[in-house]
Parts: C-alpha cells; structure tokens; sequence
C-alpha cells in the first residue's frame, strides 16, 4: 500500500455549496480532521456533506453553528470527532450560510492499493 497525507482547503466565498475533496479513483482517504475558522464577527452556520458515488447524500454537520471572534474565541472548531473513511468518487462538500467568513481545511491520508510484483 501507498499512503500519502494530503490537507485540502477552501475560503467560502458565497452562500454556494463547494466541493472540498473528491476521493480520487482506487482510492480509500482517511479523513482524520475538518477544521472551520470563522474571521469574521458574525455566527455563521455551516453544512457538511459526503455525497457517495450513487448519488446519494450524507450529512457530517447540519446547521453547525460556528462562531466568530466576537462570539467566542475565533479558535478553529473541529467538526469531526471520529475518523470518517471515504471511498472512491466519494465527495466532501461545504456550504455556509453566509460568504466570506468561514475556512475549511480538511486533513487525511489517501490509501491506494498495494501493487503486487512477480
């Protein structure tokens, strides 16, 4: 097996849904983190989804408040608490529902397949 550590990010810039990582093919990611920043001084909720390759959609945060630095302390907040395990086609998405105050990175290790030599 091959593994690689890859960070994804996105700055939400609108109220649009942004795809933040798409599980490339023969592929198995181990999403260990997504951490939301908001800079700006305003709660902003965010939606977070995992759309598999049937088309069919998930919810990781639904709603979740996240507050700015004058709400609290402006620190990152940690949506997942468990490893999340996405297959290939599998796709994270993120939709705020405000623009311009919330960042979005996500942390995980890809695992491709081993290669077998004879």
């Amino acid at each position: 097996m091959s593994n690689s550590f890859i960070s994804k990010k996105v700055d939400i810039t609108s109220d649009a849904t942004f795809t933040l990582y798409t599980v490339p093919t023969a592929t198995t990611a181990i999403i260990k983190s997504i951490l939301v920043s908001n800079d700006s001084g305003s709660s902003t909720q965010l939606d977070i989804t995992l759309t598999n390759a049937s088309g069919a959609v998930f919810s990781i945060a639904k709603g979740k408040l996240i507050e700015g630095p004058e709400g609290q302390s402006g620190e990152p907040v940690e949506i997942l608490s468990k490893t999340l395990v996405a297959e290939t086609g599998d796709i994270i998405k993120v939709a705020a529902s405000a623009a311009n105050r919330l960042h979005v990175i996500l942390s995980a290790m890809e695992v491709l397949p081993r290669t077998v030599t004879t």
